[in-house]
């Protein structure tokens, strides 16, 4: 990973490139956001994960994503949903000036709109937070050096009654698998921050259409 990839000259290059996006995205509801947070782990350039709590309902217990959720009726639009989740499930407070933009939004197999809104925390120890033991069973980072090594990257195939439907993208070797639609965000993430070096035989997703 370029070292100044978390520098001033480097987030303005973001930011321009997701301002239309962003704008756009932001004018428009959705059903749910996550904010995807670019951290410095000990000097190390690195993103957050969150391990759902397996006692959660719904079909997304126990998997890895990003901290999120659906949007509720108050929020201003999908980047207040995501600090606001952001801040309830791990008590991490983080200023709308350090988001740089809206990255290009997700769909689930329900069709379900997830838009991921991508923030630079900063420097980050892990202890400091305070995950929602009702959300949360663990907090977790993978150094962007990581997800971009071609050994962690790998695809998965999804069938349904027999037939090829779709592939998506899965991050490997760290202390959880990263699949599914946080696979996704996390490639359309690296795409946006390492385009010189993010050459991953990984294709763009072929998300479900239903």
């Amino acid at each position: 990973m370029p070292p100044d990839c978390l520098s001033a000259e480097s987030e303005r290059r973001c930011r321009r490139l997701l301002a239309e996006s962003t704008a756009r995205l932001r004018a428009r509801p959705a059903a749910a956001a996550v904010l995807v947070p670019l951290c410095l782990v000990r000097g190390v350039p690195a993103l957050l994960y969150t391990l759902r709590s397996s006692r959660l309902a719904g079909r997304h217990k126990g998997d890895v994503s990003f901290p999120g959720g659906k949007c509720d009726p108050t929020d201003q639009d999908v980047v207040h949903t995501a600090l606001r989740e952001t801040r309830e499930e791990l008590g991490l407070m983080v200023p709308e000036d350090q988001v740089w933009g809206v990255l290009q939004p997700v769909h689930d197999q329900r069709k379900t709109t997830v838009v991921p809104v991508l923030a630079n925390v900063g420097p980050l120890d892990l202890q400091s937070l305070r995950p929602s033991p009702e959300e949360v069973d663990e907090v977790f980072v993978l150094s962007l050096d990581h997800l971009l090594q071609t050994q962690n990257q790998g695809y998965t195939h999804f069938c349904q009654d027999g037939h090829f439907r779709y592939t998506l993208p899965v991050f490997l070797h760290g202390p959880h698998r990263v699949w599914g639609l946080t696979a996704v965000i996390t490639q359309f993430t690296l795409q946006l921050l390492a385009p010189g070096t993010y050459q991953s035989y990984l294709v763009s997703p072929k998300l479900p259409s239903g």
